[in-house]
């Protein structure tokens, strides 16, 4: 399987890190984001969103790390990372959806603004990042993992852009459940590294 990445994509990272930590080999290809490689007819007919990552396994093509992550769960993990019974995958799935809406649009987003100089109201990416590291911390205060007090994808999905959220100025310091979990999830057998984390 092929991937293509950008080591400080924190979307890449999630991608990098569930394969790690679940033994799934992939040939990891670097794409040269700033000098706009994303964006050239090679990497289009791949991914016409001009975005990455994307996994190309044979005749399957997707970009979307969830949408990724998903996948290489169901083709080639165990089930205890994505389980099929229904309750058990929706609760997986609802952290899944938390790490496209709620952190990418906090402190995703504030990092954005920090690191990479996007315009972005800086304010709302703060409001946002305030609120969903506050449900973060409540949960993980009765909670070990996020979904089925065991590591899963969803634990995959959601750590990344929060681990990395003092990039886009925004401290952990208060959050002290959560930065715990964080160090749970970098204990994890197979666990790697990105720069940040």
């Amino acid at each position: 399987m092929k991937f293509y990445d950008l080591e400080l994509s924190g979307n890449c990272y999630k991608v990098r890190l569930f394969a790690a930590l679940s033994g799934i080999p992939l040939d990891i290809i670097p794409v040269d984001f700033l000098a706009g490689e994303h964006k050239q007819s090679a990497m289009l007919a791949l991914n016409p969103w001009g975005e990455i990552p994307i996994l190309e396994d044979g005749e399957v093509v997707l970009r979307d790390s969830q949408a990724i992550l998903v996948y290489l769960a169901r083709r080639c993990a165990k089930e205890s990372w994505l389980p099929l019974e229904p309750a058990a995958m929706a609760e997986v799935m609802q952290w899944i959806s938390t790490a496209a809406n709620e952190v990418q649009h906090g402190p995703n987003a504030a990092r954005l603004v920090d690191k990479f100089g996007y315009q972005l109201d800086k304010a709302t990416t703060l409001h946002t990042s305030e609120r969903i590291l506050g449900l973060l911390e409540q949960h993980l205060c009765e909670h070990q993992w996020l979904a089925l007090e065991r590591p899963t994808l969803a634990d995959c999905a959601v750590m990344p852009y929060v681990a990395l959220a003092p990039e886009g100025g925004v401290s952990l310091e208060p959050y002290v459940a959560v930065r715990a979990w964080i160090e749970r999830i970098k204990q994890l057998p197979g666990f790697v590294a990105m720069p940040g984390v």
